[in-house]
């Protein structure tokens, strides 16, 4: 027995643009731009518990950070973009698309690493909303995953909340800064997609936030 019949071709890569929303700009990552904005925010976070699940970070200094993201995050796979948060008027985090293979329509979200400023926040929310709806809509993706340390339970439920589905664990996937790395792994798929952009647009509606930010209904 085989699987259905798929018609399918071919999903597009991400392009060389911003992602627009109500509340935050995607912008493909550029170190003369966005490195000095980052670190500072990045380094709100006193204890670095934002790095601790990275396979890379934190870094000693601006000079070391804007090397690594330089070197590193300028590429066509993983696809970086700077978060820019409106209400702020800051760049505030990073996310990225990787494992892109448009032969398959299968797109990776990764590399999410916000600054206090954008943890638990609706720009934290519409960053990842904007990513899949580029994803799904824009660029013709018949899969959507998310993968994560087994231990990083903050990272599982992020996922849970956003709409992915929990697949399973890869034992011993990754060797990262010397430790073992067991990795979870979650997945949106096209079909799902209709009626989760639903609920997204209806939790980012203005309506659902006072003026403090704070959302009245959860996603």
């Amino acid at each position: 027995m085989l699987g259905r019949k798929v018609n399918f071709k071919k999903a597009k890569r991400p392009k060389n643009r911003k992602l627009l929303g109500d509340y935050v700009i995607l912008e493909p990552i550029n170190p003369d731009k966005h490195a000095i904005q980052l670190y500072d925010n990045f380094s709100r976070d006193k204890k670095n518990i934002i790095w601790r699940y990275l396979p890379y970070g934190p870094f000693k200094n601006r000079k070391d950070f804007t090397k690594w993201l330089s070197h590193n995050c300028c590429n066509q796979d993983p696809f970086f973009y700077a978060v820019y948060a409106k209400r702020h008027k800051q760049y505030c985090g990073m996310a990225s698309y990787l494992r892109i293979t448009p032969e398959h329509g299968s797109i990776e979200v990764g590399h999410i690493n916000y600054s206090p400023l954008l943890q638990n926040s609706v720009e934290g929310t519409e960053t990842m909303y904007l990513m899949m709806h580029n994803a799904f809509d824009k660029l013709g993706n018949r899969r959507y995953e998310w993968k994560c340390n087994n231990l990083n339970q903050d990272s599982k439920k992020a996922a849970l909340r956003l709409g992915f589905s929990y697949e399973g664990v890869f034992r011993q996937m990754n060797v990262f800064k010397g430790r073992n790395r067991d990795t979870a792994w979650f997945s949106i798929i096209d079909s799902e997609w209709k009626d989760l952009k639903k609920r997204y647009r209806k939790y980012l509606s203005k309506r659902n936030f006072d003026k403090n930010f704070i959302q009245k209904q959860k996603l």
